[in-house]
């Protein structure tokens, strides 16, 4: 059957989430409903990470196969028709071999985190940063985030409800800068536990605002314990902006 590649684009603010749930909107509802307004199919996206409820995407991936071929170009014009007025975009559609698997196949995931650092409240961009109104060093931020690069065991910074088989994680990118009011936190590693970005991101703001050191977060990393872990940060600051294969 052939096999095709999605690119999507989303809001996450009015969805449970990504992963299809009984009885609350879902992106992948939303999407696999497109999908068979398209063709009449029925199917099961496989998508390259599950986002929680609230946050967004700039370039999630899945993957589907019908039993006809479909121009790409007529997938992606035909799924954003049946996609409105919902917040959820097809920026890109390709045919890929049958060996090509949205999650499997990753090399690297990419996340952004959004802090809005001001007094003022956000007000175009609610749902979509953290306002944060204390001043964050994100100098002393960034000098944290370098200290736990690389592969460890990230318990520290792992949901109770994550069902990876093993903690070990290499983080191959964690770096902070500011943009005149915005704190922007980018993140890459081949793949992360669940809540890993939010709750480093969430240690990392008790370092903006002077209440830890950096050389602290070192320290509850390689406590790999849970309890250690600063509040997490809320989900509508982050995005997944990348996937790469």
């Amino acid at each position: 059957m052939p096999r095709y590649k999605l690119t999507i684009e989303y809001d996450g603010t009015p969805f449970s989430g990504w992963q299809r749930q009984a009885e609350r909107a879902s992106v992948q509802q939303a999407v696999e409903e497109a999908i068979c307004g398209m063709s009449g199919e029925t199917v099961t996206l496989q998508a390259a990470g599950r986002t929680d409820a609230g946050v967004h995407a700039l370039g999630q991936v899945v993957h589907f196969e019908l039993s006809k071929d479909w121009d790409p170009f007529r997938i992606r014009e035909a799924l954003n028709y049946h996609l409105r007025p919902q917040p959820v975009a097809i920026i890109a559609a390709e045919a890929v071999g049958e060996d090509f698997e949205a999650r499997f196949s990753a090399k690297a995931r990419h996340y952004e985190y959004r802090i809005l650092n001001r007094r003022a409240p956000a007000v175009i961009e609610r749902n979509h940063v953290w306002h944060v109104p204390m001043p964050l060093d994100a100098d002393a931020m960034d000098h944290a985030a370098g200290m736990i690069l690389g592969t460890h065991d990230f318990t520290t910074f792992r949901s109770a409800e994550c069902q990876a088989n093993s903690p070990m994680r290499t983080l191959d990118h964690f770096a902070v800068r500011r943009e005149l009011d915005h704190i922007v936190i980018t993140a890459s590693a081949r793949s992360f536990l669940h809540h890993q970005v939010r709750s480093m991101v969430g240690s990392l703001k008790l370092v903006g605002e002077g209440k830890w050191k950096p050389a602290k977060l070192r320290a509850v990393l390689d406590a790999r314990d849970r309890s250690q872990c600063g509040a997490m940060a809320p989900s509508a600051g982050l995005y997944l902006t990348r996937v790469d294969y």
